[in-house]
């Protein structure tokens, strides 16, 4: 009998790490951020998020080989959503940045809007990247933008609305 238990619960303990385990996240993402969240692993958002966040990227990569995934929920920045950009163009302000990292990406459906600097920026030299299925729109820069010495990355049915002002006229993508 003493057998039988042991086997049933060494069973269903195989059974719940076999078929619950799915895909693991670091982190689910949801409601205000007001510093930098760095990502150390693959994530996705539960819900939509407000970003408050200064002179700084809203969401940044903090690795290699990971994804953020919209899951059909938005990021909106600090900026008016009738005027769109208020004030200066702060650059730094990004609502999405690579932050220098290789194959990272950024899965939709989903939006990233009403950012100062750009909506998703590729900086520094990161190589191998994506951005799939997102609308971009209301940012001061570009909607989303690769730097110079960023290479092969690959955008991929997105739409790009009302982004970049007349005194930095980045436009689209």
């Amino acid at each position: 009998m003493e057998k039988l238990r042991r086997f049933a619960t060494v069973g269903v303990a195989a059974w719940g790490v076999l078929f619950a385990s799915g895909a693991a996240y670091a982190e689910d993402i949801s409601g205000t951020i007001v510093r930098t969240l760095m990502l150390s692993e693959t994530s996705r958002l539960v819900g939509d998020v407000t970003c408050q966040v200064t002179g700084a990227p809203c969401i940044a990569f903090g690795a290699p080989n990971i994804a953020l995934n919209l899951n059909g929920f938005t990021i909106t920045g600090p900026n008016d959503p009738a005027t769109g950009c208020k004030g200066a163009n702060t650059g730094t302000e990004t609502g999405i940045s690579s932050n220098g990292q290789n194959n990272v990406g950024v899965r939709g459906p989903g939006v990233v809007q009403r950012f100062q600097g750009d909506g998703i920026l590729f900086a520094g030299t990161s190589t191998v990247g994506w951005v799939q299925g997102v609308t971009i729109t209301t940012n001061c820069l570009s909607g989303i933008r690769t730097g110079a010495a960023a290479s092969r990355i690959s955008l991929e049915s997105n739409v790009s609305v009302r982004n970049g002002t007349a005194a930095a006229a980045c436009g689209g993508i």
